[in-house]
């Protein structure tokens, strides 16, 4: 599934939730999805900048598949749970297909409207630093 699709697919399942203050509930419920950084991967170096919330983010090849594995942690049980919803979209992709790619998961959710803008700049903070772990990924496997 490309990340078109995954993002569709998480839109579909989430916009059924009509009210956007349930679907920001079910979204930070769903934070126990995230495959989280281990206490050593808590350094500056795996911090992302621009995050008021402390956010930990790491990414690596599968070694079988080559594609992208993320792990996250966040100390904001909100954080936490939007950060997982990123990386369950940019996870398991093509490194080069996830450098590339603009998510409008949040926007079309309406959840981002509802957030501060110290919160909008950290969430945009995350996709960048997912965009960017790819793009590394990417020209490595070349």
């Amino acid at each position: 599934m490309d990340l078109r699709e995954k993002q569709q697919r998480l839109l579909d399942d989430l916009l059924a939730i009509p009210d956007p203050q349930e679907r920001l509930a079910i979204i930070v419920a769903r934070k126990s999805h995230l495959a989280t950084t281990a206490p050593a991967d808590r350094t500056d170096a795996n911090r992302v900048p621009g995050c008021v919330s402390t956010v930990w983010l790491t990414g690596a090849p599968d070694p079988a598949t080559h594609r992208l594995r993320l792990r996250a942690d966040a100390e904001s049980p909100l954080v936490k749970g939007l950060v997982a919803l990123l990386c369950e979209l940019y996870d398991n992709t093509a490194p080069a297909d996830a450098a590339t790619f603009q998510s409008e998961l949040l926007e079309k959710l309406q959840i981002i409207q509802n957030l501060s803008p110290t919160r909008r700049n950290g969430l945009a903070a995350v996709q960048a630093r997912i965009r960017a772990l790819a793009a590394t990924l990417a020209a490595a496997c070349l």
